[in-house]
Formats: structure tokens, sequence, C-alpha cells
């Protein structure tokens, strides 16, 4: 089939038609009516807020790296485990403010995690999945309960958690609802109030915001630009006489007038970057904490960048393990407990920990049972989240039994969440300043969950 030929006037007369002067008009001012409606009934205020989304992309063991200790719990714990289990013995203690009748104990590679918990600057949310409404074992094999679609697919669970939405299949993210609402509070708008260190993502992606992308070194602007080597000098020239070109296009000036506003922030975002001193904190140099670096030497210029709001996506991968779960994931946790150590060091150092937020999310847990010398795709699981607000040394929501055949266990060990990603998710928002019903817009399903409206909290580990 030929390809079809369109002049710039046959093309703007079909998408003109085809979206509506009005309905176009009636978009950008719902845009507009939306950013000053966050306003109007948000908690923004001049204080500087971010929150650093860790996703550990391919589904985190998480029963492996928060465990219950006391005898009984432990050897319920090591039955079904298997040649999977963690040796009691290795495990590290930590003693939260709430007893819930169990003692528990970290795997013997999160040295650094214990501490920051046993200092009440990280907490647990536990047995933490996606879900449309609460559900049954029953109701679940009965087919009389909405449950997320894909469920144990790497794709469409990372999605969910990313969207907040786990009843659709969408390329919003939740954070990028956010920034949609709150991005104009940022006196400099040049450069996204979403970065990532991790490329175009479903978190940080809205109908208005996408990411600033830039990598562990800066930003990323015209490879060699303004690069003192003569050959580079002159395609730097070339470069610019392209960009200062006034074309009678409309469509080239507008890729010129992208490509120029990009080039500027890169240019703005490295210099301001670069000005940052090193950090005191001991380094430990590894994938995630290079990244983790990187979130921190933007943080200490956000007075340059003129940032406000901030919010951050970086990952780690290679949880996926159905084979040699034991030392893959001790490895996992190891880059994982140093990187985390290092950036909350970063923070306080900086004396800014009370205004980020760190928080952990994985595509699902992983079955209870070993399949041999792995785990296979599971769904409920633990997550933890750290910072100066986070009223931490406390275990949220329900860490369930972890015996066979429990009202929890869908099968092989497959646990059914207790607490939604709504409520993990909603507690976050709060902190970041969005009101009731805003939260409630991004989230539509945690009414089934949570009424905002009743007063209180989602979870409660925040200090709002």
């Amino acid at each position: 089939m030929g390809k079809t030929q369109y002049t710039r006037r046959a093309f703007l007369g079909k998408t003109c038609a085809a979206v509506g002067y009005t309905t176009l008009f009636s978009s950008l001012i719902n845009l507009k009516a939306m950013a000053a409606a966050a306003f109007g009934n948000s908690d923004l205020g001049e204080d500087y807020k971010a929150m650093v989304f860790i996703l550990l992309h391919g589904g985190n063991d998480s029963f492996n790296m928060l465990i219950p200790r006391s005898a009984d719990a432990y050897n319920e714990y090591a039955t079904t485990r298997s040649n999977l289990a963690i040796p009691q013995s290795e495990l590290l203690a930590i003693n939260p403010l709430v007893f819930d009748g169990r003692d528990y104990g970290l795997h013997p590679d999160l040295s650094g995690i214990q501490n920051l918990f046993e200092n009440n600057k990280l907490a647990f949310i536990c047995n933490v999945g996606t879900l449309v409404e609460p559900a049954t074992k029953q109701q679940i094999y009965e087919e009389s309960v909405q449950t997320p679609l894909g469920l144990f697919s790497h794709s469409d669970q990372q999605q969910q958690w990313q969207s907040g939405r786990p009843h659709e299949r969408t390329n919003i993210g939740w954070g990028g609802r956010i920034a949609d609402l709150v991005h104009s509070v940022n006196p400099n708008e040049d450069i996204s109030m979403n970065i990532s260190l991790n490329g175009i993502n479903v978190f940080q992606y809205g109908q208005e915001i996408i990411p600033y992308v830039i990598n562990e070194s800066g930003s990323i602007g015209l490879r060699d630009y303004n690069s003192g080597d003569l050959f580079y000098q002159l395609r730097t020239q070339a470069v610019n006489s392209m960009l200062e070109k006034d074309y009678s296009d409309v469509f080239k000036n507008t890729y010129v007038d992208t490509v120029r506003t990009s080039n500027d922030a890169s240019f703005m975002f490295q210099s301001a970057i670069d000005a940052v001193p090193d950090f005191t904190t001991p380094f430990t140099d590894n994938e995630l904490s290079r990244q983790l670096r990187m979130v921190a030497k933007t943080i200490a210029a956000r007075n340059s960048l003129g940032a406000t709001r901030q919010i951050y996506f970086v990952q780690l991968g290679d949880w996926d393990h159905h084979d040699e779960l034991l030392v893959k994931h001790s490895n996992r946790l190891t880059i994982l407990n140093d990187a985390v150590t290092y950036f909350q060091g970063v923070m306080e150092e900086l004396n800014v920990a009370e205004n980020v937020t760190s928080f952990t999310i994985s595509d699902f847990a992983r079955t209870l049972t070993s399949n041999g010398n792995g785990t296979d795709h599971a769904w409920g699981g633990n997550a933890f989240v750290f910072g100066g607000s986070v009223i931490g040394k406390k275990l949220y929501g329900t860490y369930p039994s972890l015996a066979l055949n429990s009202d929890l266990d869908l099968y092989d060990g497959v646990l059914i969440p207790t607490t939604a990603t709504d409520l993990y998710f909603a507690e976050l928002a709060k902190w970041y300043g969005l009101s009731n019903s805003d939260i409630n817009m991004i989230f539509p399903n945690l009414i089934n969950f949570f009424d905002t409206n009743g007063g209180g909290q989602p979870l409660g580990f925040m200090n709002l």
C-alpha cells in the first residue's frame, strides 16, 4: 500500500476536525483549572519536598527480606520455605515499637537498613500488593470479586504499581498525575519536576508532564555539543545555525523550539549539578548508589534549579530469581542496603532528611514454596519506606501467616495482599501536600479501602 501524502494544511484540517476546536480549548482550560484547584484545595507549602521511587525490577522475594524470628513463627516460615529459608541464627534482629506477638529479623545482608529501622528512620509495609477491592480466597475462586489485570505478569504488575490503577491498563502514572496538578508550584518549569535516572517510565508520565531523563553523570544533551575539538566546534556551529533559523513551517519551528529549549535546559541542569561540592558521606560504588548520588546532587542543587517539589525515579534490576535465589538475592540486597544507607546519610548531610521520602516497590513478591532452587511469581509482599518524616521502627499493615493453606494462601505460597497499594501511595501523596479530592481522583479505588473524608491517615507511617 502506498504512503498517503498530506499537505500541512490538510493535516491541520483533519486534526482540528477530529479533535474539534471546542474540545481542544476546553481541554487546555480544564488542565489549567485542575492546577488552580490543586493550589486551592491542597496543603502545598513553600517548603521543599521530594519523593524517590525505587523500583526493584523483576519481583523481590520480600519474605526473605523481612522474616519472623520467634520460634513458632520461624518454624512455620522454615517449613514452608524449605531449602530457601535463611538460618534463624543469621537474622538481624529488629525491635518494632508495636509488638504483634512475633519477633522479626532482616536478611543478614541488610545491616544498614536494620540500623535505619532501629533509629526510627525506616518502616516496613507488610503484605502489600495491587488490589481493586478487598478479596478473600473464596471470592477469588468464585470470581465474585474484581482482581487486578494480568496478575503475575511482569509488565502488567509493574504498570499497575506505577499507575495506581490495577483495574485498567494505562500509560499515565500516579507520579505523573501528581505533577500535572502541582508542577507550576516550581518557579522554574524549564526542567520537569519529575526526574528519571532510568529512562521514560509509566510512574512519572502524566497527561501534561513527562519526566526529565538524566543519567548517573547528569544531563543528557546533544552529544559533544560545544566540545573543544575543532570538528565538534564546526558541528556545534552548524547546529546553532539550524536552531537560530526562523522556519515558515510551524512544525519545524515547534521542533526547533523543543530542541533548543531542551539543550538550554541541559546546560542549565549540568551547570547547577557541577557546582555541588562532593559529599562527605562514605560512598559504596554500585549501580543503585550511583543513581541515588545523582538524585542527591540534584536535590542539593534545588535552589539553582528553581525547584520546591520534585519526584525521582530510580531502578535496580535483576530480581526475577527463578533459580539460584539465595546467592542472587543476597547480591541484590547488598546493593540495595548499601545504596539506601548511603542516600539517607547524604540527605542528613544536606539537612533535608525531613523533606525527602524514599520508598520501594517491586512487580510482586515470590512464591513462599521453592521450585527447586528458586521461586516463581506471586502477589502480596513487603516493601519499605524511609526518610526523616517517616514514623519509623514500625510494621504497617498485617504481616501474614507463612503457613501453607492459610486463608491468604491462594496456592503454593502465593499470598493475597491485605494492604492495598492505594493505601501505601495515598499516604505518600497526602504527605506531599495533595488534597483529599486530588488523592481520590488519582487513586479511584482508594474508596474501597479508606474514606479520605473520615479523618485519619491511610496507614499512618508519615508524619504529616
